[in-house]
């Protein structure tokens, strides 16, 4: 998003100071992923750059996709799925190495330029939101650490915020994380929860790096930024997101992926036995499509009754028009049941990774919270009856997100005016 084209700067006062204020908060540059096939990212990241903009009007806010893309995919191949069935079957030492040599590569050939390009004119970095601060496979430690050496080279401030913090990081991700905050001109950082938190401090102690503060997710203000579908009168619909047990299994552990399999046709039978109406959707990444593109036929045979494929779609936009648009939400994908809270509508969240169940306690709503490994599928629609009985507020949370945001702006304009003065 470009908040700048519109803006009105304000006039230069005689002795130069508004100019230099202008100046130093014309450009502000956020590390994340926005672009990523799954659409919840570009969802939160839209979210932060757009309540930044509101904050910051005279400021240009703009994203440098961590991973170099430049928009959102209109195409969907099975790079990435086959990637990660790869590295699933190498020994842990020879994964890393392998996953290290290709990321440097990576960064030397094409990322490098891609984020030096992107800083240019920047007054200020934000890295955020998202789950960024996890290590799969050295991931986001090389790419983040690529990134912020640029930033570093700016001599640029540099902003945590609203991350997620992973607990478990291999010791080469913990030193290329570390490193990499420490070189940097770090003035201040927050976390999205509790469990990111106790990551934060665990991973960090002994370095020179300061305490998160805690902030909400900038997804709960989807509401504020996307308009909310219309419901059909009469219909009582339940938007089930797939996750590719795959993946499942990537970012938690075996025992959260055992049954899906099964367990996904049978959640659906009972959805339509208690008289629900359901729409299958993912959050875009290419896996998950594929994985419910093999099985949906069977699964609506299964089901013997209303179950549909929800429409493609490629933007975040098109993500909270069919979240926004359901009675309650279903699914392993965290920004699809952030996204459903902020628009006032119940989430039934499928346990896989610590993030969600995090954010499932901020809000309120950790009774809805369902490990499939451990409740029979079966259960499914009496637990959906209960999430949508169950009735709750988003304002209070969204307050708090929207508030803390014009506290990010007001932490953004102390670091730049605190940046000495470049001569160019």
């Amino acid at each position: 998003m470009n908040a700048s084209s519109n803006a009105i700067r304000p006039a230069m006062a005689p002795d130069g100071s508004a100019q230099d204020e202008a100046r130093l908060l014309s450009r502000i540059v956020l590390l994340n992923v926005k672009y990523s096939p799954n659409l919840g990212d570009g969802l939160l990241s839209e979210c932060l750059e757009r309540e930044l903009a509101r904050a910051l009007p005279d400021c240009e806010v703009t994203s440098i996709d961590l991973a170099g893309r430049t928009g959102y995919p209109s195409g969907y191949g099975r790079t990435r799925g086959i990637a990660l069935a790869l590295l699933e079957r190498l020994p842990g030492r020879l994964r890393r190495c392998a996953a290290w040599t290709m990321l440097r590569l990576v960064i030397a050939v094409r990322l490098r330029r891609h984020y030096s390009a992107g800083l240019k004119g920047a007054e200020a970095v934000i890295v955020g939101g998202g789950n960024l601060l996890t290590d799969a496979d050295l991931n986001f430690p090389m790419k983040i650490s690529g990134a912020l050496a640029q930033a570093a080279r700016r001599d640029l401030p540099v902003v945590i915020y609203a991350v997620g913090v992973s607990s478990r990081w291999s010791r080469w991700g913990s030193r290329i994380f570390a490193q990499a905050l420490e070189r940097s001109r770090l003035a201040w950082a927050s976390v999205r929860d509790e469990g990111s938190q106790r990551a934060w401090q665990r991973h960090f102690a002994g370095y020179a790096v300061p305490p998160a503060q805690l902030t909400v997710d900038p997804g709960v203000l989807a509401s504020s930024h996307y308009p909310q579908s219309l419901r059909r009168p009469g219909t009582r619909k339940i938007g089930v997101c797939i996750t590719d047990p795959l993946a499942v299994r990537y970012h938690s552990d075996a025992a959260c992926a055992a049954n899906l399999e099964a367990w996904y046709p049978a959640a659906l039978r009972s959805l339509v036995e208690h008289g629900f109406e359901v729409v299958l959707f993912t959050n875009g990444s290419p896996e998950d499509r594929e994985y419910l593109h093999h099985r949906l036929h069977a699964w609506v045979r299964q089901a013997k009754g209303p179950v549909m494929l929800g429409r493609s779609f490629n933007t975040p936009g098109d993500l909270a028009a069919l979240v926004s648009g359901c009675d309650a939400i279903v699914g392993h994908r965290m920004h699809a049941c952030i996204a459903a809270y902020s628009f006032g509508i119940p989430a039934i969240g499928l346990r896989w990774d610590e993030k969600l169940d995090s954010f499932f306690r901020l809000a309120g709503r950790a009774e809805h919270m369902l490990d499939p490994s451990a409740i029979a599928a079966e259960e499914m629609g009496t637990r959906t009856a209960a999430a949508i009985a169950d009735h709750f507020d988003p304002a209070p949370l969204a307050a708090r997100a929207r508030s803390e945001v014009e506290a990010l702006a007001a932490t953004l304009r102390t670091a730049a005016l605190a940046r000495p003065r470049r001569v160019r």
